[in-house]
């Protein structure tokens, strides 16, 4: 009698955990959809913002950031106010402004769909004499990672997240 009751509980308690697990589960996938919703939307209207979290210079390591540095995109312009960490081989003229700090009202832009989900977006500014290339890499769920390769300067790179303009 007790091993029949200690079975029948035993069985209940593994059903209860099996399908409690599976509902936690589908909520999990509920909630991960908007967000991935809203990141295409953002992406497709090229109104969006990259909020850079941590740097890697090509010669050091990782350095978190304190701060809100970003690169703000829109159809018409580019503004970047990004910090650099590097070797420059070019003297700076105004030390006040830093080389990842500009606006750029002429520049190219190419979005293209990546293989695994995600975005590839190249932006080259063609009246900032310092930046020669951005490229931003974004996945479905908005981390993002930006690599700038400057014409006088070290490539760096900074990781983030995409967030709507707003």
């Amino acid at each position: 009698m007790k091993n029949h009751l200690l079975f029948k509980s035993i069985s209940i308690g593994l059903l209860a955990i099996l399908f409690g697990w599976s509902g936690l589960q589908a909520q999990s996938k509920k909630e991960k959809n908007p967000p991935e919703e809203k990141i295409a939307s953002v992406m497709q209207t090229q109104e969006y913002t990259f909020r850079a979290q941590s740097i890697l210079p090509a010669s050091g390591y990782t350095r978190q950031l304190n701060g809100l540095y970003d690169l703000r995109i829109t159809p018409e312009k580019v503004v970047s106010f990004l910090p650099y960490m590097g070797r420059i081989y070019a003297p700076v003229i105004t030390p006040d402004d830093g080389p990842l700090r500009f606006t750029s009202k002429d520049f190219v832009y190419a979005e293209q769909p990546q293989k695994k989900g995600g975005w590839s977006v190249t932006i080259q500014p063609k009246d900032v004499r310092t930046v020669r290339e951005m490229t931003l890499n974004v996945s479905e769920n908005g981390s993002a990672r930006l690599e700038v390769n400057g014409n006088d300067r070290q490539t760096v790179t900074f990781y983030g997240y995409v967030t709507a303009n707003g």
